[in-house]
This record gives structure tokens, C-alpha cells and sequence, in this order.
């Protein structure tokens, strides 16, 4: 979906949430392809078992990559992503488990180099089925101003 938005659209504190997915065992198996991270904890599931997880933990990058992914379903052509700060893994995904990504603005500034743009700072909080933040991070955008910063 298209959602047209300057930077002075945007409100600090809205929010939107995601539809669910539900992580598998051949989403961790390709992405131990694709990323080469074959570490144990990850592809070994005797090992794991060992370990106080217990069991094989889904590839924070996946993680990373699918959460993210589930946000791109409203596209706004003045924007365009700067990058991504503070990204963390407070808890671990597993096979079976089906995780959703809450969106909230939480921050508009100037943005020093372009005065034509401005940064919204998008608080990611990727949950899993029992509301356990599972990644967080901040994404921030370079949006298009209405009116040139002064």
C-alpha cells in the first residue's frame, strides 16, 4: 500500500502493528545458508539441548530480516531508509514461534546535512505469539519536508 507522508505528517507516539509469522524450521536452515552462520546453536539441536536454552535459537539476523520485513507493507515515496540503530535481541525465537513487528514513531528531528528532509526515528519492536519483545530497534528515515527546514 502507498501512504503519502511528509515529514511534517508524521506524529509522534502513532503506531501500527503487523500480521503475524510464524517462524520454521526451513526459514533457519536457509538463512544458515544464505548468511553462512551454521554456529551449533543455530543447526544442532543435540548440542542445544545441553545449553540453557534448550533447543535451537532462530538466527538473529533472520530475525532481523523477517521482523523488518514485515513492515514493508506500507510504501511512502518521500521517504527512504538512513539506517538502523540500537538493534538488540532481548529473547530468543525457536522454531514454531510467529512474530509481528509494532511500528511507533517515536522521534522527528531536523536532519543536519538536508534541509529539505527531515529524520523520523521508527521504534521496531518485533514480538513473539506470548508479547515478549523479541528484537528492538530504531529505523530511522529520511523524509521529505513540505517546506525547507529554515
Amino acid at each position: 500500500m502507498q501512504h503519502e507522508q511528509y515529514f511534517e505528517d508524521y506524529e509522534t507516539g502513532a503506531s501500527r502493528e503487523t500480521f503475524g509469522r510464524t517462524i520454521t524450521e526451513a526459514d533457519i536452515v536457509f538463512h544458515a545458508g544464505h548468511s553462512g552462520d551454521f554456529f551449533p546453536h543455530h543447526m544442532d539441536a543435540e548440542w542445544c539441548a545441553t545449553q540453557p536454552f534448550g533447543r535451537r535459537v532462530a538466527h538473529g539476523t533472520m530475525t532481523f530480516a523477517i521482523g523488518i520485513g514485515l513492515t514493508a507493507t506500507v510504501i511512502n515515496p518521500r521517504a527512504f531508509t538512513y539506517g538502523y540503530e540500537r538493534l538488540r535481541f532481548p529473547a530468543p525465537v525457536h522454531a514454531g514461534d510467529t512474530i509481528r513487528t509494532r511500528v511507533t514513531i517515536g522521534e522527528k528531528r531536523d536532519d543536519p546535512k538536508r534541509p529539505g528532509h527531515g529524520q523520523v526515528v521508527e521504534i521496531c519492536e518485533t514480538l513473539n505469539q506470548e508479547g515478549r519483545t523479541v528484537m528492538y530497534c530504531e529505523h530511522i528515515l529520511l523524509v521529505e519536508r513540505k517546506e525547507p527546514a529554515a
